[in-house]
């Protein structure tokens, strides 16, 4: 069983997709502290001359985790990025087919970026047909976290992977269930 897990930033790019396919249950780290400048709120698209950052305005305190960070609808940020990604893309071959589900989406105002998040990371799944079971960090009962949150320790369960419905029953096959305390980086366990 592959087990993957990543932060859900805004319109992420097509290899975060390809992660999430390649998993049988994906668990979005939700509950780590947000990174200002980071890839959470703000990405990057190709314009006729250059990149050019889309960056959703937020109210962060130093601290404070992704998922408890609001949005700040105070200025004209949705209209900005969907003017510049009609401009840059509306020439695309697929772009009528799509983008109506991403205005509403924008249309929608979520409170929290990470709903945000979600609701496009979601989308695109719908898609690509991506029917990877999907997960909460925030919900999965965390015994330990590192400060730099790259490795952590999950709860070891002896049963063998089945149809998920609740955070608690993510399960570890007895083959599967090597080390899952491991560093999740550690070039020398890969």
């Amino acid at each position: 069983m592959i087990v993957s897990i990543h932060q859900p930033g805004y319109l992420p790019w097509l290899g975060f997709f390809k992660k999430i396919q390649s998993s049988d249950i994906f668990v979005f780290l939700d509950d780590v502290q947000f990174e200002k400048n980071g890839w959470h709120n703000r990405n990057k698209i190709k314009t006729s001359e250059n990149w050019m950052w889309l960056t959703v305005p937020v109210n962060a305190k130093l601290g404070t985790n992704l998922n408890q960070i609001r949005i700040d609808y105070s200025s004209k940020w949705i209209k900005k990025h969907k003017k510049s990604i009609e401009l840059n893309y509306s020439k695309s071959e697929f772009f009528d087919k799509y983008w109506s589900n991403f205005e509403n989406i924008y249309e929608k105002k979520y409170e929290l970026l990470v709903d945000l998040n979600m609701a496009f990371i979601k989308k695109i799944m719908e898609f690509l047909d991506i029917k990877t079971k999907i997960l909460f960090s925030s919900s999965l009962e965390i015994t330990e976290k590192k400060k730099d949150t790259s490795s952590f320790s999950l709860p070891s369960y002896h049963s063998y992977y089945n149809d998920l419905t609740t955070p608690e029953q993510l399960y570890y096959g007895e083959d599967e269930n090597e080390d899952i305390n491991r560093n999740l980086y550690d070039d020398e366990y890969w």
